[in-house]
């Protein structure tokens, strides 16, 4: 039997993301355990894993707890278990498990996969900072044996910059998306009138929708800034999530004279339904790797107005959405006009965006996952 460990720094990102590989190698005969800090209280990561390991760590990625007793605890668990495969994901969980086996990995013929979710050094982040991350990333290249990248813009600026070697780098466009769940026609007229309904849509009102994290990288003011400046009353704007920044961001809506044109729904469950009832979504981050919003949204074909950055650049490319400049609220109002004064235009851009997300839908990167980890086998010789 093969077995794989899947490792990610919070089971959040188990649960959103990497629970289907979980489920399909299982099915395949494969031993698959999950470890994250606090997965032992994930309902969904134990019974999607055969085993959880509930490891300690710190989110920051330079607190230095995380490299005192920690990676030993995780060599001890690999050398128990005995893994074929350890496969990371998110930036302190692949450094800190990457560190624990650089020198055991060999020793037991653990082949180890890292995930890049996008790199923290970019274009467009302060230099030091970049230069900080950039020097982690280098130095964590030794102790892995394959890295994936889910954009192009990291895959070269993995190349250039040598992380690993351009043989040990492997492109794979995401880490899938469920393309018939994120689908028209799993959504019915019922969801879509009761929906709009409780957020009071008249039928001539249209919808702008912002979906994800109210935090700093995302810049959610520019959105509120942008929709103000647009003026139109026939419309609404709805943010979708939560965050630190919520409070400041209803203060903001007042300032700005908006207050009774948004609405901040906070988590929801219906983001299929939203999504579909929109006239676009918006994304005005300075720094994502490859934004499931924008995946998610282009999937409805809902057009995407969306900020000129790694990973969004890929998922807009060749007319599939706008893109706009990083802080330009002027560009941002632009864009929006546009798309209530070209509808059909509009209409033909989001049905060119669900023909493109057919390459990041989940069983196709499931597949390019089995080529990867039979590849593996072969250098081994198993």
């Amino acid at each position: 039997m093969k077995k794989i460990l899947i490792v990610a720094t919070i089971p959040a990102t188990l649960r959103a993301f990497l629970l289907p590989f979980a489920r399909h190698f299982r099915d395949q005969g494969w031993r698959v355990d999950g470890m994250a800090c606090g997965i032992s209280a994930c309902g969904d990561c134990i019974q999607e894993f055969d085993h959880v390991w509930d490891i300690q760590w710190s989110r920051n990625p330079l607190d230095p707890r995380n490299l005192l007793k920690t990676p030993q605890i995780i060599q001890n668990i690999v050398k128990q278990e005995k893994y074929d495969i350890v496969h990371v994901h998110t930036p302190v969980a692949a450094f800190v498990t990457r560190y624990a086996l650089r020198n055991l990995k060999k020793h037991l013929h653990t082949k180890v996969i890292y995930t890049a979710h996008g790199f923290h050094f970019h274009p467009g982040g302060k230099p030091l900072k970049n230069a900080l991350f950039l020097g982690l990333e280098k130095l964590a290249g030794n102790w892995h044996d394959c890295l994936i990248v889910i954009n192009r813009d990291d895959e070269q600026a993995a190349k250039s910059h040598r992380i690993k070697s351009p043989e040990n780098i492997c492109y794979m466009p995401g880490i899938g998306l469920d393309t018939n769940y994120y689908s028209q026609d799993a959504i019915t007229e019922t969801q879509v009138e009761q929906l709009r309904q409780e957020l009071k849509l008249a039928p001539e009102t249209s919808l702008f929708l912002s979906v994800g994290e109210l935090i700093p990288r995302k810049r959610p003011q520019d959105v509120l800034k942008a929709y103000a400046c647009l003026a139109r009353p026939d419309t609404r704007l709805a943010f979708a999530g939560d965050g630190p920044l919520m409070n400041q961001m209803q203060q903001l809506a007042m300032q700005l004279g908006i207050q009774d044109q948004v609405s901040f729904l906070g988590v929801r469950q219906d983001i299929t339904t939203l999504i579909s009832i929109s006239v676009a979504t918006i994304l005005a981050s300075e720094q994502e790797g490859l934004p499931r919003c924008v995946m998610e949204s282009i999937s409805l074909q809902t057009p995407v107005i969306g900020t000129a950055i790694r990973g969004t650049r890929d998922l807009l490319a060749d007319g599939c959405g706008l893109l706009v400049p990083v802080g330009d609220i002027e560009e941002l109002t632009k864009a929006m006009a546009w798309i209530l004064d070209h509808p059909e235009a509009a209409r033909i851009m989001g049905q060119k965006g669900r023909n493109r997300i057919i390459d990041y839908d989940l069983r196709h990167i499931i597949k390019l996952h089995e080529a990867l980890y039979e590849e593996g086998d072969r250098e081994e010789g198993r």
